[in-house]
């Protein structure tokens, strides 16, 4: 404060934290998913209602929403099955409330949206949201989180109290407009957790019953048995109505509407002929979609597919295999049907392709979306035909960011990554199972020929089938391999079959880790990886023992690699949980092999 100053008094001082004004709000939106927001750039275009099309249930919602409707209760419970249109109808709900004023805040979870489904971010997301349209409960929210930044990362019920109770209290809710605000939750059943999404229902509906927060309250999710009971509870159940969204042929005409309009402009970009597509085409692709709004929607990008060869050639490939499928699938069973398109869009994907599509959706869906970035040094793609990859399934989902470093892979609906990883479903497509498991073979085998050609980090030989994209060092892609390799062994209920189990076991597991470089640690939750060996190998390649090192001080067992000349110990350990995956070549002096000290010995 007083830099250099010399020779000076200071009397009857005060001093005042004069923290900038926001800071606390920044912190604030630290913790919030403002991906998750209504007109959040990470979900642009949002699905929305078509214009024309389910009128009847926006109006309802609005009406309700503005105290207008039979329906007093506070707590709003839209439910229906997934493709239905609840998330269409919920930003369409949004984006009619917004500019009247009426609109508190809004989350859109998605389980495929590792940046969309946390429910620890919930209370602070709304609290952001009503911080950023109320001066007064802003200033209030800002010194909070200034005076107490760790509010953030409290139990969702004292989150709720601190954040938006207590705040509200020194608010005139009729005044500053809060009041019979709505608040959206969309796709409830999407967020992480399902003792978190009925506990998010509890605290709604107490606060509802006691009238803590002047909010109106609008969720929306598939009917769920957990969220189902607590709806039901005699908690919740006196403050809120329902709405039912079945699947149903009476929505035909919406759909039709919906398909006419979106062929017609795909037949005036290309200037096709006005009889295209003829009314027995659109009369059979209605009778298909059968009322699911999703199976729909992925059908319109399938047709308007840039990758192909052209609108007309993908509509007869709908309408053959719309022909097909219609002998195949019971009655009034649209979800069986959209496997079947599911399955559809996979196989028109070359052979080649479709095996790198596969293992670009088991990376993205075990780590939780991450960037495309790590997939090119896991894969060994560049950015160029990792978007050729992307590109070849671009009526499921697509990929968004301005770079390869924030790039993540975004789903239109999670029914496809549903499907992908349900072997019931997708069938051979499965990304799971036998796929996920001979992936962590040929991985193995990988690292065995590396680990017996290389010396040192600064040395690794790759087999002549690895080709590095531009940019990515030899150390670097090393190191994702394994740490994707060692992430695939961990996954719960895959377990090894005994010749891959007996292959590791003859791993170098020195070599492996002295390969690793200057890497930050990776963490190997060990004892997933041990139940997924076989009880006779499982000691042999990963155990919990005392240090062999005499001189070690640490009290208690680590985690060992290996056994007999290939027996290595990671030096960091992190609990009786696991151990990180980094460099314990030559730990320093007086630190032993596991990363603790050893005995000062004479």
């Amino acid at each position: 404060m007083f830099h250099n100053a010399q020779n000076f008094i200071i009397s009857n001082s005060q001093f005042v934290d004069s923290s900038p004004t926001g800071f606390g709000l920044q912190a604030l939106l630290r913790y919030s998913m403002p991906d998750a927001f209504y007109n959040s750039s990470a979900r642009y275009p949002p699905p929305k209602c078509h214009l024309g099309t389910r009128n009847d249930y926006i109006t309802l919602i609005t009406n309700w929403a503005l105290e207008q409707s039979d329906r007093k209760e506070p707590v709003l419970w839209m439910h229906g099955p997934f493709g239905i249109g609840k998330s269409a109808i919920a930003q369409s709900c949004a984006e009619a409330l917004a500019p009247i004023n009426k609109l508190a805040g809004t989350l859109f979870f998605s389980r495929s949206n590792a940046d969309r489904d946390d429910p620890r971010r919930v209370i602070t997301s709304i609290a952001y949201q009503i911080a950023a349209t109320c001066p007064t409960f802003r200033e209030i929210i800002d010194q909070r989180m200034i005076s107490d930044p760790a509010l953030a990362m409290t139990s969702l019920s004292t989150q709720f109290e601190n954040l938006l109770v207590h705040p509200l209290r020194g608010v005139d809710t009729a005044e500053s407009g809060l009041d019979g605000r709505v608040v959206i939750i969309d796709g409830l059943d999407e967020c992480r957790g399902t003792a978190e999404q009925c506990e998010i229902i509890k605290i709604i509906a107490t606060s509802a019953r006691k009238r803590t927060t002047p909010f109106r309250w609008f969720i929306t999710s598939r009917p769920e048995d957990s969220i189902s009971r607590t709806m039901n509870s005699a908690v919740v159940s006196p403050v809120h109505s329902y709405i039912k969204l079945p699947v149903s042929r009476a929505i035909d005409h919406e759909i039709l509407v919906y398909l006419t309009d979106e062929l017609r402009q795909v037949r005036e970009d290309y200037s096709l002929p006005d009889s295209w597509p003829s009314e027995e085409a659109l009369t059979l692709l209605v009778e298909r979609c059968a009322g699911l709004w999703i199976y729909v929607a992925t059908m319109v990008r399938f047709i308007k597919d840039e990758n192909s060869l052209g609108p007309e050639d993908q509509l007869q490939i709908v309408i053959e295999f719309a022909k097909e499928v219609s002998a195949n699938v019971l009655q009034d069973n649209p979800l069986a049907e959209m496997d079947f398109f599911y399955t559809l869009i996979m196989q028109r994907v070359s052979s080649k392709l479709r095996t790198i599509a596969r293992k670009i959706l088991l990376i993205n869906h075990v780590l939780m979306s991450p960037p495309l970035s790590i997939m090119s040094m896991i894969l060994c793609l560049s950015s160029q035909q990792l978007r050729r990859v992307c590109t070849s399934i671009q009526s499921v989902m697509e990929v968004q960011g301005p770079d390869l470093e924030s790039m993540r892979i975004k789903f239109y609906h999670a029914s496809f990554l549903d499907f992908m990883k349900d072997p019931l479903r997708s069938k051979e497509l499965c990304i799971m199972g036998d796929f996920l498991i001979g992936y962590r073979r040929e991985l193995l085998g990988w690292l065995h020929e590396v680990c017996s050609r290389s010396t040192d980090s600064s040395h690794i030989v790759f087999p002549l089938s690895t080709v590095l994209p531009e940019g990515v060092s030899h150390t670097n892609h090393y190191y994702r391999a394994l740490t994707w390799f060692w992430t695939l062994c961990g996954v719960p209920e895959h377990p090894f079959d005994s010749e891959t189990a007996m292959s590791l076991e003859e791993l170098s597991f020195g070599k492996m880790l002295g390969l690793t470089g200057r890497n930050n640690g990776w963490p190997v939750v060990a004892s997933r990886v041990r139940d997924n060996l076989s009880a006779e190998l499982r000691d042999g390649i990963i155990r919990r023992a005392n240090c062999p090192i005499p001189e070690c001080k640490r009290f208690g067992s680590v985690w060992i690699l290996g056994h007999g000349e290939n027996e290595t110990i990671p030096r960091r350990q992190w609990d009786s949980d696991g151990f990180m995956l980094e460099n314990n070549q030559d730990p320093p002096d007086r630190w032993c092999f596991c990363g603790a000290r050893r005995r000062n010995l004479r």
